[in-house]
């Protein structure tokens, strides 16, 4: 079920009204079965995986507080292979036997590799790191083991974040599903205003890029120069409006249920160093790769050689924690080789950041690299991304011939250009004020009645320039 559809529609207020007008000790049972429902909706079958998942991370954390030093370890590492490898066999055992196969062939040994034909179920990247986050947090002592299964699969299965996250630690939501709530007006009512955000993100500015985006790099040799840069920048748009949409929704729907979920993304886009971009975007995946690879690894307290590797390590992880892929390992190390140019030279940087033009160089430094990075992070292949990167400049040498043929071949009228040009205004507006504000009040006023006629006609934008077709699915579905 997708929030961008009919049935989620019906499904919200349906789950709403029951969940307030149960008695809080059968609450934690609605939410279960009503995730469970959600998730089914996609592919019934799977509800096994998540469940058994679910079970033995349950089991896990139980044992462990009964168990010895040495079995603590034993049980750690079986609950490691059973949630990794339920992800490898589903996600990454036909990327490893390919590339052993061709490998081999080095060597002349010529292997047939099997395929496996498995659906890759939605979600599976973010909870089983959650499940897994849960048993190491219980193995180190930092939380006790939660004796009742209900409220432990009412969490892992929570259905707002269940699939693309934000990635919760069981600290922060955890005791938010146990705990007893009476409803707030005001907390469901900012509730509703993040997930008319969200779909306006989504449904409206996302979408329609992405019929700019699936068109370019769907047939890439047809197109060159400018429409490639411009298919490479709304791609960048287009994944952060999707994403943080999809956030959106999901916090908007916890709040209707009187539970906060951890904010997913701060205005990433007006980040000055890789740094601080790695602290706004996706910040649960983030600082899940932080406290559970990073610092085990040794973190930043060792000399700097390894502190390099951490990095490097941390981030050719991350890449590959979204995608199979070769495209997605070079996004990743990209990343890891940025952060450690950055640390080295930390001190310059820092003095050219003390000027204003500085702050301006240094962000847009940061820009580019990421819509450079993105490219990868789009392209079908490796060889797809060294296309765009080897022909987005041709012609450049006549710069009014190189923007006309790039807004011909893409396809976009004046009132087309315009219309987008709009939705970036409001989207860079929203992000900057929450930038400077740190607030979620993106539209709030000293006028109320200004303030709900500014949410109206949002909802409005959202209704009328919606993207017609059916429910499109959210980008970070596939990962």
């Amino acid at each position: 079920m997708l929030f961008n559809s009919f049935a989620y529609i019906f499904f919200l207020p349906v789950v709403f009204v029951l969940y307030w007008l149960l008695p809080h000790k059968y609450r934690w049972f609605l939410l279960l079965a009503a995730s469970c429902y959600f998730y089914m909706s996609w592919n019934p079958k799977y509800i096994f995986l998540i469940l058994g998942v679910t079970a033995i991370s349950y089991c896990s954390a139980l044992a462990l507080e009964k168990s010895g030093s040495k079995g603590k370890k034993i049980i750690l590492l079986f609950t490691a292979v059973a949630c990794l490898g339920t992800l490898f066999l589903f996600k990454y055992f036909n990327f490893f036997l390919e590339n052993l196969c061709r490998s081999l062939e080095l060597f002349s040994i010529r292997l047939n590799p099997v395929t496996l034909r498995l659906i890759l179920p939605v979600g599976i990247s973010f909870y089983t790191f959650q499940a897994l986050s849960y048993v190491i947090d219980v193995y180190r002592g930092d939380i006790r083991a939660e004796r009742h299964f209900g409220y432990y699969a009412a969490f892992i299965t929570f259905f707002p974040q269940l699939v693309a996250g934000p990635i919760e630690r069981t600290s922060h939501l955890l005791p938010q599903i146990k705990s007893p709530k009476s409803f707030e007006e005001p907390k469901a009512m900012d509730g509703l205003k993040m997930i008319l955000w969200g779909y306006f993100k989504k449904m409206v500015v996302a979408d329609t890029l992405a019929l700019y985006v699936d068109k370019i790099y769907g047939g890439l040799e047809s197109y060159n120069g400018l429409t490639l840069a411009i298919a490479a920048f709304f791609f960048v748009l287009q994944i952060y409006c999707d994403f943080s949409g999809y956030s959106s929704i999901a916090i908007g729907t916890s709040k209707l249920m009187g539970i906060d979920l951890a904010t997913n993304f701060a205005s990433p886009y007006f980040s000055t160093s890789i740094k601080e971009f790695w602290r706004r975007w996706h910040i649960s995946l983030s600082s899940w790769f932080r406290d559970y690879v990073y610092i085990p690894l040794g973190g930043s307290r060792c000399r700097t050689w390894k502190r390099n590797r951490n990095l490097f390590l941390t981030f050719l992880l991350s890449g590959f924690w979204h995608g199979a892929d070769w495209t997605f390992l070079v996004w990743g190390g990209l990343h890891g080789i940025a952060q450690i140019l950055e640390n080295t030279f930390h001190k310059p940087i820092e003095k050219i950041k003390q000027h204003k033009a500085g702050i301006f160089i240094s962000w847009l430094v940061v820009f580019a690299f990421w819509n450079f990075t993105m490219i990868f992070f789009r392209a079908s292949n490796i060889d797809d991304a060294l296309y765009v990167l080897a022909h987005m400049l041709d012609g450049i040498s006549s710069p009014m011939e190189y923007i006309h043929n790039g807004y011909y071949f893409l396809g976009i009228d004046k009132f087309q250009f315009l219309y987008l040009i709009f939705l970036i205004f409001i989207l860079s507006a929203s992000d900057y004020s929450f930038y400077k504000k740190c607030s979620f009040d993106l539209l709030h006023t000293k006028s109320k009645a200004v303030e709900w006629g500014l949410y109206i006609a949002l909802g409005v934008i959202v209704v009328l320039f919606s993207q017609k077709g059916g429910a499109a699915e959210f980008v970070y579905f596939q990962f």
